[in-house]
């Protein structure tokens, strides 16, 4: 084996060890520290080192020798290239060991506080098809394959699928994509067709031009509601109408079908305008008695399915006796404090999207709920001795933050109120122990649970609760 590890240098016969950060395994090389990617714990491989920094080094296999009982056969014609499903290749019950074990380590080795044993990971219901909503980009400059570059002269230069990881101006034309049902990507094909044969232009993300941008599909599981909304990069009325009647003829069962005209340097729209092309500007979507109306901007879980088991699982690590007040902050638009309303006394969303509040506050009247209040307001400077004064000191706080966990202030605001119970909802257990250790000097973890939201992904929600010591 060389010794040398600079980029583009072969290291042969590598056994692959366990899974790590970001989804890629890892092992040793002379004391050296080696993220593989595409790899299995327990393959045999010869690897390409194409990055090195001074403690390790990030290579890809390029020879099986061995490979791992522990792999799966990947089921999507675009693993590897369009950067979703890392995990494909694992065995699901793998997969699951290792998001447990991410949470683990990550209180284990960040928060460094005594913690109760993992209550077993909550696997998903659903291996494939679980995403209610999936984002789509146009482009004129598609991702080309080897092989299709050693076939030579290349017809088709547009695309309509995802980004590939760490290329901004790179989309892979998806064919098939198993995160979303059928309709999706029939919607998708039939569009990207129509607008081949009628000579659309496809957008450009570098020279920043073209019609079509972007493609958004949103169904909602429980009323199989469908969504689609369309991103065009120019003010073009005729083929914006074109467009959009075709859909409209083409697929019936669309109930809410949106448009947005998006002439900026990105592809968000949270300040512009969405026009309602047909039905309505929302679709429903149903946990236990409620309704939840998600909107064109609207935040809600993309698994619907485990969205309702993670609520679940917030109520009860709560223990409501139906007398508390609570504070769930961070609440998006409203989904967690109106699922707990019926459960206590009365609970206060806090968030710092104003659009999100106005949809907390529309599922709440819809759902004749009465005892919750919405308040917008970034969460460091909303949350303070005033609003406290006024709303009274929680009993418990649910906190479902962004993956950056929470501002130290926030942190600090709950260490002055002291509600009993903090019940803490989070995307990364790295930032979330971060948090546990901070609140550690009043608080203990009494329970721990892992949560699977993103099969064949790295991605692990995880929920504790943390008591207030006497």
């Amino acid at each position: 084996m060389r010794k040398n590890k600079s980029p583009n240098t072969i290291i042969e016969q590598v056994t692959i060890g366990e899974m790590a950060a970001e989804g890629k395994c890892v092992t040793k090389h002379n004391d050296k520290v080696v993220f593989v990617e595409k790899a299995a714990p327990g393959d045999v491989v010869d690897v390409r080192v194409f990055k090195s920094k001074k403690s390790f080094s990030f290579a890809e296999p390029i020879k099986f020798h061995k490979y791992s009982e522990l792999r799966a056969t990947p089921f999507c014609q675009h693993f590897g290239v369009c950067g979703g499903c890392k995990w494909q290749h694992i065995q699901y019950d793998t997969q699951l060991f290792y998001k447990a074990k991410q949470v683990k380590d990550s209180f284990e080795r960040i928060a460094k506080i005594p913690i109760p044993a993992l209550q077993p990971i909550l696997a998903s219901v659903e291996k494939q098809y679980y995403r209610n909503k999936l984002e789509y980009t146009f482009s004129n400059n598609r991702w080309f394959t080897r092989e299709e570059m050693q076939q030579g002269e290349i017809v088709d230069r547009n695309a309509l699928g995802f980004h590939i990881p760490e290329m901004f101006d790179k989309i892979v034309d998806i064919q098939h994509c198993y995160l979303q049902g059928q309709s999706s990507n029939e919607i998708r094909l039939e569009i990207k067709r129509f607008a081949q044969e009628h000579q659309l232009s496809f957008f450009d993300i570098r020279k920043q031009n073209g019609l079509l941008r972007i493609l958004i599909v949103r169904t909602a599981i429980t009323t199989t509601e469908t969504m689609v909304i369309v991103q065009f990069g120019e003010n073009n009325p005729e083929a914006i109408e074109l467009v959009m009647q075709h859909i409209a003829t083409t697929f019936p069962q669309i109930s809410s079908l949106q448009y947005v005209i998006n002439i900026k340097g990105n592809d968000t729209f949270h300040d512009l305008e969405v026009v309602c092309f047909k039905g309505l500007p929302y679709i429903v979507e149903r946990m236990e008695q409620l309704e939840f109306r998600v909107g064109a901007k609207s935040f809600y879980q993309t698994n619907s399915t485990q969205a309702y088991e993670l609520y679940k699982i917030t109520r009860e690590f709560a223990q409501f006796n139906g007398s508390e007040l609570v504070y769930d902050l961070y609440t998006g638009t409203g989904t967690i404090a109106n699922f707990i309303s019926g459960a206590c006394r009365k609970v206060i969303g806090l968030e710092y999207v104003p659009a999100a509040i106005e949809d907390a506050k529309v599922n709440a009247t819809i759902n004749n709920i009465s005892n919750s209040e919405f308040f917008a307001g970034d969460m460091k400077d909303l949350l303070n001795d005033d609003f406290v004064a006024l709303h009274g000191k929680p009993d418990v706080v649910i906190t479902d933050p962004p993956r950056a966990g929470m501002h130290e202030d926030v942190v600090g605001m709950l260490l002055k109120m002291l509600p009993e119970k903090i019940v803490y909802v989070s995307c990364n257990p790295a930032t979330q122990a971060r948090d546990a250790a901070l609140l550690n000097a009043r608080y203990d973890v009494m329970m721990i649970r892992p949560v699977d939201m993103f099969p064949h992904t790295h991605h692990v929600e995880n929920v504790i609760l943390m008591q207030l010591r006497k």
